[in-house]
């Protein structure tokens, strides 16, 4: 719940004002205590919600004439149902912020055809559901003027996730919310990784590296670090960790690279992303398979052929139900391709780390219930000439 939107917003501040049990929740606009009757002639009272549009927190005029509510259908003080709300019902288990939703209503206004903002938006709602409750039960209304509780605090986000909202996928999004994940590191492919979390409603995101940011890093990692930030001289995860508290709370650097004297720092996390290579990664799988702790391990191997780059980008998932194939199957490289061939480069091409870090977030994202998974895999291969995707290793 979120206090913030309403005291910048004008619209929204003046329903407050006027005593709407007005809040925003997850990127809606949420009025409760709208009272209305129910087919059975009883008045009660259900909840009304508007996506809303917000530019730093600041409310724009609504974009459509659309609401949810949840209750049972409104109806006149004769039990029919309200007709004009544009009704139609929403599927089994569609909720926000734990209440079950049950309509979609699209009600256009006369004679301008739009919404002026908010607050014009809801009043009308409010008025078409509340008119007949105030006939069966003279001087209900929702303008109730309770009392405000402070803002409890419990997003990661600074200004409001309406991405979830305006898509309706927010019980879908909150999923993931409880976790505590660690990005082991901060190089191209660890960078997306933490591009693509920062943008989730995860609890904590622990970040581990020890290296500095140095100039190279600037060309694989999103976004477009300044040259004076380049000189800033910071390690990864610093830098990283600034770039993103902009946007949210929650995240946590570690400057370290880990090693057996450090492993400790894993313990409590409820997922892992080994973006690194190296005869180093070898004690932190064990130490994560000890712990039970799913985690993906990423790494794409590219070579120069007739003057063009071929090669592909891996994907390795160990969870408590199957690890076997990480060790049995060979699947995790514990050694650099420069172990391998001192004469090999490490090529990192950003689209690819980009696409390593994407193949990786939606596998825990599968893993957590975000995703439906049709095959768990375990193992999945992106073969770059052939632009073709093989998937190995299924439970």
């Amino acid at each position: 719940m979120s206090r913030r939107p309403i005291d910048l917003s004008p619209p929204l501040k003046r329903l407050r004002d006027e005593g709407y049990n007005v809040d925003v929740v997850t990127g809606y606009l949420v009025i409760r205590d709208v009272p209305y009757v129910d087919s059975s002639r009883q008045v009660k009272h259900g909840v009304l919600f508007a996506p809303l549009d917000l530019v730093n927190d600041v409310a724009k005029p609504p974009g459509d004439h659309q609401t949810r509510w949840s209750g049972d259908h409104p109806c006149h003080e004769n039990g029919s149902k309200i007709q004009g709300l544009g009704d139609s019902a929403l599927p089994d288990g569609f909720e926000i912020d734990g209440m079950p939703v049950r309509w979609n209503f699209s009600c256009k206004p006369k004679p301008a055809d739009r919404y002026d903002d908010f607050h014009h938006k809801m009043t009308h709602y409010v008025a078409k559901i509340s008119g007949p409750a105030a006939v069966i039960q003279p001087g209900v209304t929702a303008q109730t003027y309770k009392p405000y509780a402070p803002d409890d605090g419990e997003s990661v986000f600074l200004y409001e996730d309406t991405a979830s909202s305006r898509a309706d996928i927010v019980a879908i999004a909150m999923k993931i919310q409880p976790l505590k994940v660690g990005i082991v590191g901060l190089g191209g492919t660890g960078g997306y990784v933490l591009d693509y979390l920062a943008k989730t409603h995860i609890r904590e995101i622990h970040l581990f590296d020890g290296d500095a940011f140095s100039q190279h890093n600037a060309f694989r990692v999103p976004g477009a670090p300044s040259g004076k930030e380049l000189e800033d001289e910071l390690t990864k995860v610093a830098f990283h960790t600034r770039t993103y508290s902009k946007m949210r709370r929650g995240i946590i650097p570690h400057a370290v690279k880990l090693s057996a004297e450090n492993l400790h720092l894993l313990d409590g996390l409820d997922f892992v992303f080994l973006c690194m290579e190296g005869a180093g990664k070898r004690p932190i799988v064990e130490k994560l398979e000890a712990m039970n702790i799913p985690f993906v391990d990423v790494g794409m191997g590219l070579t120069v052929h007739n003057q063009s780059l071929r090669g592909q980008v891996r994907t390795t998932t160990s969870t408590p139900v199957k690890r076997e194939h990480v060790h049995a199957g060979k699947r995790i490289a514990f050694m650099t391709a420069d172990d391998v061939n001192e004469y090999d480069r490490n090529i990192q091409i950003v689209e690819l780390n980009a696409l390593n870090a994407a193949y990786a977030v939606i596998k825990f994202k599968k893993l957590f219930g975000f995703y439906d998974d049709d095959t768990h895999e375990h193992f999945s291969v992106f073969v770059v000439a052939g632009a073709e995707t093989i998937n190995e290793d299924c439970e």
